[in-house]
């Protein structure tokens, strides 16, 4: 794998300058920057990090700071009880490596679609870890939660088979939202942004996104792409489990679940899922389980 050489010595320079390239490679699965796993040897040991690249033109002008922003992340997320990656540099400006760029240490662990354990196991680590993450306030943190999409501006879904629902849904969320306690939130935790090692979460990782906010925004977008992935079931049985483990600092509130119906595109598979093993999604299963999440959420209020 070719980088320019600036960035080379900009990440052996951020290490060791003892340090020797001994492997590069893209990362499987990045959807939103180039990710580039970077081995370096350094005096006989093998050292192994993460290199993010961010890659993505409109994204950058949308939040010109966002190596800057991932670099603050790391640090706060290194006070939760998970295993996360830590930063060891960042360029952002991309004055030194010609893109706004992150340097940070390798997290060990692979993504685990298909489970080998028990999938009620697999469904309470995630919602142990989440609740681990958000017993950390982070009220100096200098992020906060925003909503990606306009939300008085979004119509009603030609794709959905729920129209009348969804003129109902965006009545709630264009409503006064619920008081709820803030938090530090990963903004981005879904399954594919966790790393398994013997049936256990050994890190979560991507965490460009993370900011203070409502600890049901983690839960909803997580609770959201496993009814997508999976099924209600999964997304109700998350729920169930994170409910035990954040006690009562949370109190659930489907509202949020709503806004993270609305936070993104339209509903289709998405791209890092087959790249994990999940290939037998299209995007009219993922329309229809969309929607069936929708009704199951309605029928709460």
């Amino acid at each position: 794998m070719k980088l320019p050489v600036q960035v080379l010595q900009w990440v052996i320079s951020s290490v060791d300058s003892r340090a020797t390239i001994e492997d590069i490679h893209r990362l499987p699965g990045s959807t939103s920057s180039d990710v580039y796993s970077v081995s370096l040897g350094i005096q006989g040991e093998i050292r192994e990090y993460v290199l993010r690249r961010f890659t993505n033109r409109s994204w950058l002008e949308e939040e010109p700071d966002l190596a800057k922003h991932e670099a603050e992340s790391l640090r706060i997320a290194s006070k939760t009880r998970t295993n996360t990656p830590a930063i060891i540099a960042y360029d952002e400006t991309g004055d030194i490596c010609g893109i706004s760029s992150v340097l940070m240490t390798k997290v060990e662990g692979e993504v685990d679609l298909l489970p080998g354990i028990k999938m009620d196991d697999w469904i309470d680590e995630l919602a142990k870890t989440l609740a681990a993450i958000h017993t950390v306030e982070a009220a100096e943190f200098a992020w906060n939660y925003f909503s990606y999409n306009d939300i008085k501006t979004i119509n009603i879904p030609k794709w959905s088979s729920q129209p009348l629902l969804w003129k109902k849904l965006l009545e709630i969320v264009r409503g006064q939202r619920p008081e709820t306690k803030l938090c530090f939130i990963h903004r981005d935790y879904h399954p594919t942004n966790v790393l398994w090692k013997n049936g256990k979460i050994s890190g979560v990782v991507d965490w460009v996104n993370a900011c203070r906010g409502p600890a049901g925004i983690d839960v909803g977008h997580c609770r959201l792409n496993l009814a997508r992935l999976y099924g209600i079931a999964s997304a109700d049985a998350f729920l169930t489990a994170y409910q035990s483990y954040g006690g009562s600092d949370f109190t659930y509130d489907p509202f949020w679940d709503l806004v993270s119906l609305v936070d993104g595109g339209p509903p289709e598979v998405y791209a890092g899922w087959p790249v994990f093993g999940v290939n037998d999604l299209t995007n009219d299963v993922i329309v229809e389980r969309t929607d069936q999440f929708l009704i199951s959420l309605m029928n709460r209020f």
